[in-house]
């Protein structure tokens, strides 16, 4: 997260995405949709495996125990409310930057795991970012050029799911997608318009 988009006083939410991601719906919808929202999206779960829990530095004791030790995917929306939150940490943040170290990630056990003891009341606990985990492994799946279909866009991105949004149920549960491959675009820009309402 830069500290320069919060120079900004009109920046009132943050989405960290990468290059291999997607939007599924046009701006409007998507500024609506976090605009409207009262509360921040970054999925935060126990992970008792190796990825998770496995990760975990018993030095980071007393401040964060095992049983507070979060992990959540590295793609996430704050407000600017927790934005401001999260870049005036020095507790949390320093504890990680010492004991956290590769295979241990910040983005990926820092955020989620501060967030959990500190502020588990202003985030939704979900991702706005649909990942395909199918596989298995450390790695989610890439989407190639012959993946992208109609069916694929219809059924896979935009099937209907169920979430939470504001305290109500909901159909719209993710806004973007990864990972997809460079070779995936031309296709995605054929179909776009029609599905994805822009292009």
């Amino acid at each position: 997260m830069q500290k320069n988009a919060l120079l900004d006083p009109s920046n009132k939410r943050f989405v960290l995405l990468s290059e291999s991601c997607i939007p599924l719906y046009n701006f409007n919808i998507i500024y609506r949709y976090l605009q409207r929202s009262h509360f921040s999206y970054m999925s935060v779960f126990d992970d008792k495996g190796p990825h998770g829990r496995g990760r975990y530095n018993p030095n980071m004791s007393p401040l964060v125990t095992i049983n507070q030790w979060r992990k959540g995917y590295q793609w996430f929306e704050v407000d600017r409310k927790l934005a401001i939150y999260i870049l005036q940490d020095t507790k949390y943040y320093s504890k990680f930057k010492e004991f956290c170290k590769p295979p241990c990630y910040a983005e990926e056990h820092y955020f989620p795991t501060m967030l959990h003891i500190q502020k588990s009341n202003l985030i939704a606990n979900s991702s706005l970012t649909f990942v395909d985990w199918s596989r298995g492994g450390a790695h989610p799946m890439t989407f190639y050029k012959d993946d992208i279909t109609e069916e694929f866009l219809k059924k896979k991105l935009l099937g209907v799911q169920d979430c939470m949004y504001n305290g109500q149920d909901s159909s719209l549960c993710v806004l973007f997608a990864r990972k997809f491959a460079p070779s995936s675009l031309k296709p995605l820009l054929q179909l776009a318009p029609a599905l994805l309402g822009y292009g």
